[in-house]
């Protein structure tokens, strides 16, 4: 059998281990210490942000962005359904009620005419998700969402470095999540943070996220501290911001190379009938989290599974069932979203990393290229 093709595999170096190990042999402050510091001053440096605040996952950062713009009980939030369930689940677990809304074909994200469709007197804000590395129509569902008074909380988990007619996604709602998962632009194994330049949802965030603590570090105060609120324990461990430093300083070059192995996908599959890869709209810029082509069909992407899976190559589908109809969300809102439910039959994401080999990529489009021609 030939090698495998992995779906991702993470890009590191002798600077993650030396950062990793400089933060173990410390001693100490391995749970808020001099790597947090940095790696949060160097993310607002990074997005021309204000304010970053890390935290131990992307999911965090979703739940913690809604509390500090206040949302809760009885609020609504506008959410796609084609997107992983970390953005619908955050919502309900500050007790708000997601509002499924339909995509649109040119960028799978929120289509702007449905969002407006769906508001209601209890709609609080909209979570638009950067889907696969490439920005939603953002500035437009900006545009609704100043319209009528709503938060828009920018879900940028997996498009860090991706920008919107120059504007780098993170940075154009009021606030933004981002997801450090080891199958992310930047990958800490675990982890996420909050942009905003707003200084009263920032202080908010470090409040929630540091069990509702007032000021100051647990670890570095002679005192317990005063909390004045309910919050938990959201915070960054220092091993894991080490590898985020190192990480973020190759970033731009991990990008480039994700691009660069997107452009050869492009060309491979071009010219072969019954796919379109997914490629931004005009004025954005891609970074390619994952590489998903749209297929003619649900018994076409079947084809090209089969096939990629008999030739020991990894291929995932992102995501079927979409979420308006998996688990708990299937019984809260019997409705059809026609654009959603029908991608969500036909995409299939490839493998993609910085360090994918070329001769891997040929191959993978071979193995595509042969699959369309023999259904």
């Amino acid at each position: 059998m030939s090698e495998e093709i992995p779906l991702f595999e993470i890009s590191w170096d002798e600077e993650d281990i030396s950062n990793v190990v400089q933060s173990i042999s410390r001693g100490s402050y391995w749970a808020k210490g001099p790597f947090v510091d940095q790696f949060e001053t160097e993310l607002e440096s990074y997005f021309g942000a204000n304010y970053a605040i890390s935290v131990n996952s992307g999911t965090t950062a979703l739940v913690t962005a809604l509390k500090a713009c206040g949302i809760g009980n009885g609020d609504e939030v506008i959410v796609p359904s084609f997107t992983f369930i970390a953005t619908a689940n955050a919502v309900k677990l500050v007790g708000a009620e997601p509002v499924f809304a339909d995509i649109e074909l040119d960028t799978f994200g929120l289509d702007p005419a449905s969002v407006r469709s769906k508001i209601t007197e209890n709609t609080a804000a909209i979570i638009p998700v950067h889907l696969y590395g490439a920005p939603c129509q953002i500035h437009k569902l900006t545009e609704i969402a100043a319209n009528h008074d709503l938060w828009v909380i920018e879900d940028a988990a997996e498009a860090f470095g991706a920008t919107a007619n120059g504007d780098l996604v993170g940075t154009i709602g009021d606030i933004a999540a981002l997801s450090f998962c080891q199958n992310k632009i930047l990958p800490t194994g675990e982890g996420g943070a909050i942009i905003t330049d707003d200084a009263t949802l920032a202080a908010a965030i470090s409040q929630f996220s540091n069990h509702g603590r007032t000021e100051g570090e647990y670890f570095d105060s002679v005192e317990s501290g005063e909390y004045v609120t309910v919050g938990s324990n959201y915070r960054m461990a220092d091993m894991v911001a080490a590898v985020g430093c190192a990480q973020l300083s190759k970033v731009d070059d991990l990008i480039e190379s994700r691009q660069n192995i997107a452009a050869r996908y492009h060309d491979g599959l071009s010219a072969v009938n019954k796919i379109n890869p997914h490629k931004p709209v005009e004025g954005h810029d891609h970074v390619y989290q994952l590489y998903t082509v749209l297929c003619e069909d649900k018994i076409t992407r079947s084809h090209i599974i089969n096939a990629l899976t008999a030739a020991n190559i990894s291929c995932k589908i992102y995501w079927d069932t979409p979420v308006h109809r998996n688990g708990t969300f299937a019984s809260e809102q019997h409705q059809s979203l026609p654009q959603t439910e029908d991608v969500s039959d036909r995409v299939v994401s490839l493998p993609m990393y910085p360090t994918l080999p070329l001769r891997d990529v040929e191959r993978v489009v071979k193995t595509i290229r042969d699959a369309c021609e023999n259904i």
